[in-house]
Formats: C-alpha cells, structure tokens, sequence
C-alpha cells in the first residue's frame, strides 16, 4: 500500500537485500519483514487477508521472525481502528487506532499531522535497539489517526501534536512499529532502519 519503493530503496542503502513479496507462500524465505504502507486501514487489511498474506505474517512472527510495520504497517498491527468506521486489524499488539481530536484544526493543528517532530522515548525503562539511533532526533510524520495500545509495556516512544500526545513507535518480542516515515526522515531515518537490519531479537 503506497510507499513500497522508497521503503526498499532505504532499506538496500543501509545494506539490505530487499525483495518485495506477495506470495504469502514466499514469506518464510526471508529473515525479516518490513510492512510499510499510506492509505485506508480498511483496504489495507482487505488486501493481506485477501492475499493470505495476514495468516503467513502471523505464523511468521509467532515463530521469531523480526519485523517492522511503518505508518499504516503499525497501525494494522492493532485490533481495531476507527477510521471511517469501525474496522478489525491483525490484532498482534492489543489496542486501537483512532483519530486525532475533532477540534484539533479549530485549535490550530491541521489534519493530517505532518512534518518533522519528535520521538520521545521513556527514561523508565530501557530503549529499544532499533529506536536508539533516534536519541534526540526529529523524524517525519503523516498521518490523520494514531495508535493508542492498551498494554503501556507496548509503548515504546511516544509524540505529542499540539497537547495530544499518541504513539510514536510500538512494539514487543520480535515486532517493532513506527509512526513515523523513516525513508522520508533522512540520517536518523536511515540509522532506525540500519539498527532494524542489525537486530536480532
């Protein structure tokens, strides 16, 4: 869904060897996945089940494969999202997807969310390898609705736009997923995606 080649293109930059998979068949042929995507939620999701690529990006993942979802690739990692209605996701991290507040562009803080801002990463526990890189780095976002998981051990960095604060990145075992566009948020963009290549959960 949308950003597929300049996701690839960050990745090999960094030094990966990148092949783009829509044989969920193929799936346990690699030793990462990346799911990246812009658009509906709702189409989103229709398009892995249809595909089976939801069934084989679960089995994947219960068996360790280390993955990162990025913008729309986060937020179907959830079990639900409110966007034009009310639509079931993957449900692999327990929480919700839901817009910004409705008064939002009234107060001054235009929908979507986009631009360079902040990652803010919790000094209480430790952080994780992949967001390291991103100490004291902005990162570019877009996006009009944003995840809030139910469990705070998921939370792994955090933003505010205006007095609202959501998710930046969320994550746990084997799975971590950003907010943000690292292909478009330039050195810091390229060392998460490095980090991601290095991980080994």
């Amino acid at each position: 869904m949308g950003n597929l080649h300049s996701v690839a293109k960050a990745l090999e930059k960094v030094g990966g060897q990148v092949e783009l998979v829509s044989d969920a068949d193929a799936l346990k042929n690699y030793d990462r996945i990346v799911l990246p995507g812009v658009g509906a939620f709702r189409d989103c999701v229709a398009a892995l089940k249809e595909s089976g690529m939801d069934a084989a990006l679960k089995e994947q993942l219960a068996a360790g494969k280390p993955f990162l979802g990025i913008c729309l690739g986060m937020q179907v990692l959830m079990d639900v999202s409110y966007e034009f209605g009310r639509y079931p996701g993957l449900g692999l991290i327990p929480g919700a997807v839901k817009p910004f507040p409705a008064d939002h562009p009234q107060r001054g803080f235009k929908i979507p969310h986009m631009g360079w801002n902040d990652v803010v990463i919790s000094a209480a526990k430790e952080t994780h390898p992949v967001l390291a890189p991103l100490a004291g780095s902005q990162v570019y976002y877009v996006h009009s609705y944003c995840c809030m998981p139910a469990n705070p051990e998921h939370l792994l960095a955090a933003c505010s736009y205006g007095d609202y604060p959501f998710a930046a990145a969320i994550g746990r075992d084997n799975i971590v997923a950003v907010q943000f566009h690292p292909e478009k948020s330039q050195r810091a963009g390229l060392a998460l995606l490095e980090a991601f290549h290095q991980w080994n959960p």
